[in-house]
């Protein structure tokens, strides 16, 4: 059975999402989230966004300036520790994309943080 997968959907880009709570620390609810990978069964893997600054603390963030380009409101640090997961279904709408800068920087922290 061939699964298929949204033409449109691909790295970089920004989407709301709905994350399931759990009992960890791990951000949860409606939020923006950035596609880190290619659909994969349905599944992607995606770093979370938060508006709260103070995560700057940790050495796996980056911090994104809303533009045109990426549809973020508000400054936001992507919580590159934080990559996961989730279905597709969860998905609500695409917002934007990241500027390619900001997503090398990206994919520099996330080999640094999985250690590749």
């Amino acid at each position: 059975m061939k699964i298929l997968t949204n033409p449109t959907m691909k790295k970089g880009e920004i989407w709301l999402v709905n994350i399931p709570s759990s009992r960890g620390h791990e951000q949860h609810g409606s939020r923006p989230i950035i596609i880190t990978s290619n659909p994969e069964a349905n599944i992607i893997a995606i770093i979370p966004l938060t508006t709260n600054l103070s995560y700057s603390r940790f050495d796996h963030t980056i911090k994104i300036n809303p533009s045109h380009c990426n549809g973020l409101n508000e400054k936001s640090l992507a919580l590159i520790f934080q990559v996961r997961a989730i279905d597709k279904n969860k998905l609500i709408k695409n917002i934007g994309i990241i500027e390619n800068l900001t997503l090398e920087a990206i994919n520099k922290k996330l080999k640094d943080f999985l250690i590749l």
